[in-house]
């Protein structure tokens, strides 16, 4: 009951649907609907191809395929005894996360309760985290990201201006708002940003894919502290140093200039033409990393709406990365701006997931 309550008050219920979720538990009421009937209310068969790419930023046959290379199981059940067809589960997600509206909002289009689809929800947020985070987690977990394709990255920013001719990617931190706390709001408080939020570290390829994800991190927390906590570089000397060739991180003046990892030079007075012209360069191919981030808040506006990023409440860290992994997934069907600035392909959806 704890955890259906959370749910409904999450998502901004009323005191009508608190209610239906205490009697629920008590007379032991659930929704569970036949598949059948199920598909009777939502159907993707009967909706426009524009409103499906509206809706859930994937086009109709994608659905399918991104359901098929996730995993998603034929039925969904959730803990508290909810069940809908898989694809139905993953589009009641992804329309979640496209838009910051409320959970009453999406009744008319799916025919469940407040409460029902919050559940649905997490439990497909969990399903997605607990198979595919590893993907952001580590860098060594990308059989993918090979010799070859660092040579292409380096090629690819090296042919559009950069001044360093093995640079594969770029890394920077990200703070994430977030509706203010009411315990440790100092910790989550950013000076520097003016808000309170989480923060996490991230590396963004050429081909527009976010390869790396660390985090959460409090507000307050630096983006250098955050590097040398995330034990990134050891997973850099892993998967970017080969016996002919190093391939290197470009990031801020936040981070350290290492082997595998530089940053601009120090943007002082006086600075010779030579480092004004490498700080020009790298500055102008590294904007890709913004245009990752934006992406990301583009498709999946949710994640971009300060009032229901709550951290007592929900799992901000596991929607949030969720959210990469699609936005990820998403680039490897349609592209980005990053990849078209680049001019590189990105790998397949399939294997990107590992399939």
């Amino acid at each position: 009951m704890d955890e259906a309550l959370e749910a409904v008050i999450s998502a901004d219920a009323d005191d009508d649907e608190v209610e239906q979720v205490i009697l629920h538990n008590i007379f032991g009421v659930v929704e569970n609907f036949p598949v059948g009937a199920a598909e009777d209310r939502f159907n993707l068969d009967n909706m426009m191809a524009e409103d499906i790419k509206i809706n859930f930023r994937f086009e109709r046959d994608d659905i399918f395929r991104l359901a098929a290379a996730l995993h998603i199981p034929d039925v969904i059940r959730t803990q508290t005894r909810n069940s809908v067809p898989g694809v139905m589960g993953l589009c009641i997600l992804l329309r979640r996360l496209a838009y910051p509206g409320r959970l009453k909002d999406l009744q008319l289009l799916f025919g469940l309760s407040p409460q029902s689809l919050s559940q649905i929800i997490n439990h497909m947020q969990n399903l997605i985290a607990n198979n595919f985070m590893h993907l952001l987690d580590d860098l060594r977990n990308l059989p993918w990201l090979n010799l070859q394709r660092m040579h292409m990255y380096a090629d690819a920013i090296h042919g559009r201006g950069a001044a360093i001719s093995n640079c594969w990617g770029f890394i920077d931190g990200t703070a994430r708002p977030i509706c203010r706390p009411s315990i440790h709001q100092e910790e989550y408080y950013s000076g520097h940003k003016r808000f309170h939020c989480v923060k996490y570290q991230s590396v963004i390829c050429p081909d527009g894919m976010i390869t790396s994800l660390k985090g959460a991190y409090v507000g307050r927390r630096h983006d250098a502290g955050i590097f040398r906590e995330s034990n990134l570089y050891a997973e850099l000397q892993d998967v970017a140093v080969f016996p002919d060739h190093r391939f290197i991180l470009y990031g801020d003046h936040a981070y350290p200039i290492m082997d595998l990892l530089l940053c601009p030079f120090p943007n002082r007075q006086g600075i010779p033409i030579y480092q004004q012209h490498f700080n020009e360069s790298m500055s102008a191919v590294r904007i890709a990393v913004e245009w990752g981030f934006q992406k990301v808040t583009s498709q999946f506006a949710f994640l971009d709406f300060r009032k229901n990023q709550k951290l007592l409440l929900q799992d901000i860290e596991s929607m949030y990365k969720v959210g990469i992994l699609l936005s990820n997934c998403h680039t490897t069907l349609y592209g980005s701006q990053t990849n078209q600035f680049f001019h590189l392909v990105p790998p397949v959806l399939e294997e990107y997931l590992g399939n």
